[in-house]
């Protein structure tokens, strides 16, 4: 074994040194994370290794373990960062008119699905959460979170957290059926109409008589 070399600064194993950790930058980060969402896809969360996650992003994994932690901590980031384009659109439309949220939350929801650049990530994400319940916990935790509490923010009903619910999973379904099982003719269908059958649906669930058929 080598002895260290005077005056040189010993660094404890399984850490970034300095130099490693001053490679952190966005670029890096999204290196990571991208690859963390080819493995995830390609493997599914219980066989995804942060070693991979590492080699597909041709860093050191004592990179990943520094800026993200565990596997849990890497599916996260991942997480967030495939669903930033829904999240960030929520921010925007924070002081929305609720009686127009369902067709405009609607809208959101199919441009990101139908963008190929945000659904591969989406896809990645959403098929290691069906198979793993750590995934599904971190998803579900994401969900809840983000997504769902900017509604119910804006929901003046004591059943606003089961309405979010009700409307995010009208879209959910849809997603699963149209982008991941691809059953016809939901599949090929026009997102056009899609959007316009499904936007009033979405803003039933959302400010509609609770507990009745639709009106």
């Amino acid at each position: 074994m080598n002895a260290p070399t005077p005056g040189k600064p010993t660094r404890r194993r399984g850490r970034p040194s300095r130099a490693e950790a001053a490679e952190g930058t966005p670029g890096t980060r999204d290196r990571i994370l991208t690859s963390a969402r080819a493995e995830f896809a390609e493997r599914g969360y219980d066989r995804a290794s942060i070693r991979a996650i590492a080699r597909g992003a041709e860093v050191n994994p004592a990179l990943v373990h520094h800026y993200f932690g565990t596997k849990e901590g890497v599916f996260a980031a991942a997480v967030a960062a495939a669903a930033a384009p829904a999240t960030d659109g929520l921010a925007r439309d924070e002081r929305f008119d609720v009686e127009e949220f369902g067709e405009r939350f609607t809208r959101l929801f199919f441009g990101i699905w139908e963008n190929a650049a945000t659904r591969s990530p989406l896809l990645a994400i959403v098929r290691s959460a069906l198979n793993n319940e750590t995934a599904a916990r971190i998803f579900r935790g994401f969900v809840t979170a983000q997504l769902l509490g900017r509604i119910t923010g804006g929901l003046d009903a004591p059943d606003a957290q089961l309405r979010a619910e009700l409307a995010a999973a009208q879209l959910v379904g849809t997603v699963l059926l149209r982008y991941v099982l691809k059953i016809e003719p939901l599949a090929s269908a026009p997102a056009e109409e899609l959007i316009a059958r499904l936007a009033p649906v979405v803003q039933h669930h959302l400010t509609g008589p609770g507990g009745g058929p639709l009106a």
